[in-house]
């Protein structure tokens, strides 16, 4: 009786010994299992932030956006009917084209600005920054050298959007009449800018016609946009955005200088900034 107790003792702990030993292993598969997770949620790559493309991604030649019938009708007389493109750092990003004419003491001046706006992963999509850079457009015209009572209208049927600013100002004595129309095209804002005297006994200029015509030569523009614009800006997020600062040259003052030897008369144009 003594010799059988330890035996049976002997033998339930042998039993026990690997009961413990699967536990111990099945806790190791646990870990492994986790660990194995997180390192495949670390290994999941993040999505490529995009934006959308733009339509445009050049501009038509900004002169010939224009045909020489409207000009004949809006500028009698031009001193050049083919227009003079002003100077531009880029012409694919912005550009700008001068008319001026003087009919007997009838003076005309018209500028045709253009501006493209690429999309930009930091800025914006090209449409959202031109329709910013369209409305700060139609505030500058409302004071732009010197004007006053300035009357400002949304009109439709020009491009995706558009904003008229009609004003009056004086220079040397004279009456000017100022139109601008300011309109979007997708990623385009155009600027035209339309202004017109009387000199010496020369009536001032009915600011209703004149309105008229500019809203119709801005309709060529834009169709001219449509026609001959460059295709769509597949890059997209990759633009730079280089193109969203600065001070547009060729229009505004240097309209005015290069307005030929009645230009210095020429009402202050609003112009593209």
């Amino acid at each position: 009786m003594h010799r059988t107790a330890p035996r049976l003792a002997r033998i339930f702990v042998s039993a026990a010994v690997p009961v413990v030993l699967v536990a111990g292993c099945s806790s190791g598969s646990d870990k492994d299992s986790k660990d194995s997770a997180d390192a495949s949620k670390s290994a999941t790559p993040s999505p490529t932030p995009t934006v959308a493309a733009a339509k445009y991604d050049k501009l038509p030649e900004v002169c010939p956006t224009l045909s020489g019938k409207t000009i004949d009708q809006l500028v009698p007389k031009a001193e050049n009917k083919k227009g003079k493109e002003l100077p531009s750092a880029d012409a694919n990003q912005s550009a700008s084209c001068l008319w001026t004419g003087l009919n007997g003491f009838k003076y005309r001046q018209l500028t045709v600005s253009l501006k493209l706006f690429r999309s930009d992963l930091s800025l914006g999509t090209g449409e959202k920054r031109a329709e910013a850079y369209a409305a700060d457009q139609a505030q500058k015209a409302t004071t732009a050298d010197g004007a006053k009572n300035a009357k400002t209208a949304q009109v439709s049927g020009i491009g995706d959007a558009a904003t008229t600013v009609s004003t009056e100002s004086k220079k040397d004595g004279d009456e000017f009449r100022n139109q601008t129309v300011v309109a979007r095209t997708a990623n385009v804002v155009v600027t035209l800018e339309y202004n017109g005297a009387g000199y010496e006994d020369e009536k001032t200029p009915d600011p209703k016609k004149l309105l008229k015509d500019a809203e119709t030569a801005a309709k060529e523009v834009v169709a001219a946009i449509a026609k001959d614009g460059g295709g769509s800006d597949k890059d997209g997020g990759k633009a730079t955005g280089k193109d969203s600062g600065g001070a547009e040259k060729g229009s505004g003052k240097d309209a005015e200088k290069n307005g030929g030897k009645d230009g210095g008369k020429g009402a202050g144009s609003a112009g593209a900034a």
